[in-house]
């Protein structure tokens, strides 16, 4: 399938085109929001300017433009231009474009192939474009919402550059407005108010932003004008851009968890509130913040995992929309509890000194001697019971004989964390007095 100019036919005329075809960038400088990739020293501006094309991608959020970027691509290259989906396209769509491809090159014709939502295509579909772009049969370029470096192969990735185009920002949305509103002949009905809420409904999105003023357009008159709640009334809110198994997951948990090890509660509302809005199993979120109790709270207040396994029964009790209020308790409780990573940090070090001196027996001092053959070879000899010792301490050494004793636990001075220092140094105190009393004989 390839982007061709439609034929008009004989009613064509009668038919209103659609706004957002009518408002097609015909230019790369008609491409709003993307400067940093199109302005005039833009990296893709220079390549597709100087007719020197190499294999990229294109990975955006959608309606940032990258179908349109392929499309002027097509104007300003001597090659010929193909395009497929990957959403409709299988093997057979791609080995003709491959076979067209080298038939134009033996003509002296170089192929430059468009493939839409090509993470879509299979790991073994991907790599049927490597032969093909590294001998400069095709130079592909690829679109994608997707991460692509998770949905591309890497060996396909090695081969490519990546472009990232942003999300419409405020200042690109008013471009738009500005194109429709001398397109279409008249302004938008709408106050200030109501235009700013227009411009938060869209998202960044400028296909979706297009649609809903087109829809203004048709269900509004000339002489009158809509708040923000007239607004609401005649477009339909959008579903948030949220997909629970792809990348905007992983972003939103992230931002959930930086701003949580940020101290910052009202951040991390924020971010819980988007995943719970865009349809996130609340279970899966409950358990993220349960291993954040424990990893990053952790004994700086030692009631954060408390909180968190009551938070998350109260939600299997409540469910939703109650339940909610579970989760957004317990996102402002370690929001503001103090952190530490000291356990976290102690236990791979204990893990690896194990590894190493896994074949140490224990001290014969601390082994029980349940019979007598035991107690005849030193089993329990020496031990001393602490909570009978004067200071409730012996000071004794825990670790295997000759192994010397290990600091893995380091507490921060933060939170509870600071009154467990305060034991820790007690304790090393009567231990180090005690020692050196042994050592003394006395």
């Amino acid at each position: 399938m390839s982007f061709e100019e439609e034929t008009d036919s004989l009613f064509a005329s009668n038919i209103q085109r659609p706004l957002a075809d009518r408002l097609r960038p015909k230019s790369l400088d008609d491409i709003v929001g993307q400067d940093h990739l199109l302005g005039p020293d833009g990296p893709l501006r220079r390549m597709i300017e100087s007719n020197k094309l190499s294999s990229f991608i294109l990975w955006g959020p959608p309606g940032c433009g990258k179908t349109t970027c392929a499309r002027i691509m097509a104007q300003h290259t001597n090659m010929h231009f193909v395009a497929i989906s990957a959403v409709f396209s299988g093997i057979a769509e791609l080995r003709k474009a491959f076979d067209d491809a080298k038939r134009r090159r033996l003509a002296g014709e170089g192929t430059l192939l468009f493939v839409d939502e090509i993470h879509r295509f299979n790991r073994a579909q991907q790599d049927g474009f490597l032969p093909y772009v590294e001998n400069g049969t095709v130079v592909l370029v690829g679109a994608t919402t997707e991460n692509p470096s998770f949905e591309l192969n890497s060996a396909l990735l090695s081969r490519c550059k990546v472009f990232v185009l942003n999300h419409l920002d405020k200042t690109a949305l008013e471009k738009i407005v500005l194109r429709a509103e001398a397109e279409s002949g008249r302004k938008l009905s709408l106050t200030d108010e109501a235009r700013a809420t227009l411009l938060q409904l869209a998202d960044g999105d400028g296909r979706y932003f297009i649609n809903l003023i087109e829809t203004v357009f048709d269900l509004t008159k000339e002489d009158e004008m809509l708040d923000s709640a007239g607004l609401m009334k005649i477009v339909q809110q959008r579903a948030p851009q949220y997909d629970k198994d792809r990348e905007g997951h992983y972003n939103l948990i992230s931002a959930l968890h930086k701003s949580l090890r940020g101290s910052d509660p009202d951040a991390a509302l924020y971010w819980a509130a988007r995943m719970i809005d865009g349809g996130e199993d609340p279970l899966y979120l409950l358990r993220r913040l349960t291993r954040f109790a424990m990893e990053d709270v952790s004994l700086a207040d030692p009631n954060a995992l408390q909180f968190a396994i009551s938070a998350w029964d109260a939600y299997e009790r409540l469910g939703s929309p109650e339940g909610d209020l579970a989760i957004a308790e317990l996102v402002v409780y370690l929001g503001t509890a103090p952190k530490s990573t000291s356990v976290y940090k102690a236990w791979p070090k204990a893990l690896a000194e194990a590894k190493q001196t896994g074949s140490l027996t224990p001290p014969m001092h601390i082994l029980n001697a349940p019979t007598k053959l035991m107690k005849e070879l030193g089993y329990n000899k020496g031990y001393q019971y602490d909570p009978d010792t004067e200071d409730g301490f012996s000071g004794q050494d825990y670790f295997p004989e000759g192994m010397g004793r290990k600091t893995f636990y380091q507490p921060v001075e933060r939170g509870f964390e600071r009154e467990i220092q305060r034991r820790l140094d007690y304790w090393n105190k009567l231990r180090r007095e005690k020692q050196r009393k042994m050592k003394d004989g006395q």
